[in-house]
């Protein structure tokens, strides 16, 4: 057993000449994450499987280099807005905003993740917290990618004894604006990320999901689960009705979607996704609305990652919690709109256990 730490090194320089470090924090159990200040990342995350042997579950990058060129959004702290928003438009308070847009699913454009040069490009100020965490800050100013006000935004990462990986996001403004911050993580629980997660066992917390039209933007409606594809409310393999012909995944090329959680305050259980080969479990909880499932549908097996392992389609799978996309264009949905005097708040933990034998 070892005690908890957390380790700073030099992680290369930023084409402006800007020094990035990278954190390894340690939990007492040899659980081990690295975090980047660059974007805010989550470069590594180790944990064991069943015969205790530790591998990283993670999708990302050896270098720097590898994550100055992240297109997939491997690990990143996404803001101002997380997911997409119609047109790259909103209106607040009267006023049109148009936004980059730097995405165009089907054919048809829109913005996503905060812009050409999101949060997730970005470094922030990064300060050791006790022996288990790291803060991170960043300054996003008004107009930056748009947006209206100055957001001061504060991630945290901690790394907990009781083997949860937590990320924290707090954000403050001097003028309202649209704010949805999102944690884009890319899991295999098997440590292998040359084989598909067609086999991992998800259940999501959620008896409704958001239909989609051919941009990948929600319609508007909140439908039901029951009787679909989209159902986890029990344990399904994910690949188990992937390519199911049901119109939600014929225009997402699979999982692509965002659940409604059940109702409740505070944190709560989203998911569970399970390997049955290796053991790893993985639940998420948070305090938000919605979570994305995303079943890495458009990897296409071009980029390069750690070790040089080809990310092929569908070899990770992505559960971001967060508020409902395209919200400032749905007024029917919960508002993602900041106002100053108010404090954004999101939790997002990342549990790891091992399943029982015999267990999936």
């Amino acid at each position: 057993m070892t005690a908890h730490t957390v380790t700073a090194a030099p992680f290369g320089n930023l084409p402006d000449g800007r020094h990035v470090q990278i954190f390894t924090l340690t939990n007492k159990n040899g659980l081990r994450a690295r975090i980047c200040d660059y974007g805010a990342l989550l470069v590594t995350m180790e944990t064991p499987d069943r015969h205790g042997v530790l591998a990283d579950l993670t999708h990302g990058f050896d270098t720097l280099a590898g994550w100055l060129a992240n297109g997939p959004y491997f690990g990143a702290s996404i803001g101002r807005f997380g997911n997409r928003l119609k047109d790259g438009k909103f209106a607040l308070d009267g006023k049109d905003y148009t936004l980059a847009t730097n995405n165009a699913p089907g054919g048809i454009p829109c913005h996503l993740h905060g812009g050409k040069v999101g949060f997730d490009k970005v470094l922030w100020a990064a300060t050791v917290k006790g022996g288990q965490a790291v803060e991170m800050v960043y300054l996003s100013v008004d107009g930056e990618e748009g947006y209206p006000g100055n957001l001061r935004v504060v991630v945290t990462y901690t790394l907990t004894d009781e083997d949860e990986l937590i990320w924290e996001a707090e954000a403050t403004t001097d003028a309202p604006t649209p704010v949805n911050l999102v944690h884009h993580t890319y899991w295999n629980l098997s440590g292998d990320p040359s084989t598909p997660i067609l086999d991992h066992q998800l259940m999501l917390a959620a008896a409704h999901y958001l239909p989609i039209n051919p941009g990948l933007i929600p319609t508007g409606e909140i439908a039901p689960v029951a009787g679909t594809p989209m159902d986890f409310t029990t344990p399904h393999a994910i690949g188990e009705r992937i390519d199911a012909a049901f119109e939600a995944l014929e225009l997402g090329a699979g999982y692509d979607h965002c659940w409604v959680l059940a109702d409740g305050d505070g944190l709560r259980l989203a998911a569970r996704v399970a390997d049955p080969k290796s053991g790893r479990v993985m639940e998420i909880l948070t305090d938000q609305p919605a979570i994305q499932f995303y079943a890495a549908n458009f990897l296409d097996g071009l980029t390069l990652g750690k070790g040089g392992v080809a990310y092929a389609r569908r070899s990770a799978l992505c559960l971001e919690t967060e508020g409902f996309p395209d919200a400032p264009n749905q007024p029917a949905f919960p508002s993602a709109v900041l106002r100053p005097g108010q404090t954004y708040h999101h939790t997002l933990i990342h549990r790891f256990t091992l399943a029982e034998p015999g267990g999936k």
